[in-house]
């Protein structure tokens, strides 16, 4: 029996990273899901190789028009949505005085503006079902500063949780937040990180960086009944980072 029998879940950003490791192994826990993402070749490749219970759809999560398009496909494909992981976003390596107008909307627009739309898109199929489950990535960086534009929007992914799950609660629906550190996903291995996270690593006080698959099992279980009496939350997984 897998953690997730029967259920049907939607992960944002899962053609590689951390999405990836949530969609694995979520299949390998029972589960069907739906694989979204903007980079094609990479998510028909991974739902190709998960099988009959995955499907990979192109999604821009700043489009409600898209988010529509995934919730109506999803139930033609597996008949319902029991979980929702917004996982999708993206970081800069630059500093106050270098980060553009072009930069800051565009992290806003996927960080913050896709995880609302998220929310308001499988709210309704939720609420109607009586029952789902709703995990937001946020970062250590939405509990303590850090890059301007991405903290800001982590910070009001954490917030935005909160106010879900307070109103969603009464209808059997549960929100909550994942606050992982500093991960080995293509997001920190961008141009000029590289040093930046190395010496970063060494004030972790586990003394490393973590693996997705780590991530992926704390989101599991938010994900899963386990965690049914649990909403409006953060899971923190950051090696210590935020405990000093």
């Amino acid at each position: 029996m897998g953690k997730l029998d029967g259920k049907v879940a939607i992960i944002t950003g899962a053609a590689q990273g951390m999405g990836a490791a949530h969609a694995k192994l979520f299949v390998s826990e029972g589960a069907q899901v739906v694989i979204t993402d903007i980079k094609v070749d990479e998510g028909e490749a991974l739902a190709k190789s998960l099988g009959d219970h995955a499907l990979f759809i192109k999604h821009n999560v700043a489009s409600s028009a898209d988010w529509a398009q995934v919730v109506q496909t999803t139930k033609e494909k597996f008949g319902h949505i029991d979980i929702l992981v917004n996982n999708a976003g993206i970081s800069y390596a630059k500093r106050l005085q270098e980060i553009t107008e072009d930069d800051y909307l565009k992290i806003f627009q996927i960080n913050q503006l896709g995880t609302f739309l998220g929310l308001q898109a499988v709210a309704k199929e939720m609420v109607a079902q009586h029952s789902g489950s709703i995990v937001n990535i946020s970062s250590l960086n939405g509990l303590v500063g850090g890059a301007v534009g991405y903290t800001d929007t982590k910070f009001a992914v954490r917030g935005m949780t909160k106010a879900a799950a307070v109103e969603l609660a009464p209808s059997g629906v549960r929100v909550n937040s994942v606050h992982p550190g500093v991960i080995e996903t293509p997001m920190i291995s961008q141009a000029g990180s590289a040093e930046i996270v190395k010496q970063f690593a060494k004030a972790i006080p586990l003394r490393r960086i973590a693996k997705p698959e780590e991530v992926a099992k704390l989101v599991l279980f938010v994900a899963s009944d386990d965690a049914s009496y649990s909403t409006g939350s953060e899971f923190v997984v950051d090696g210590g980072m935020s405990a000093q």
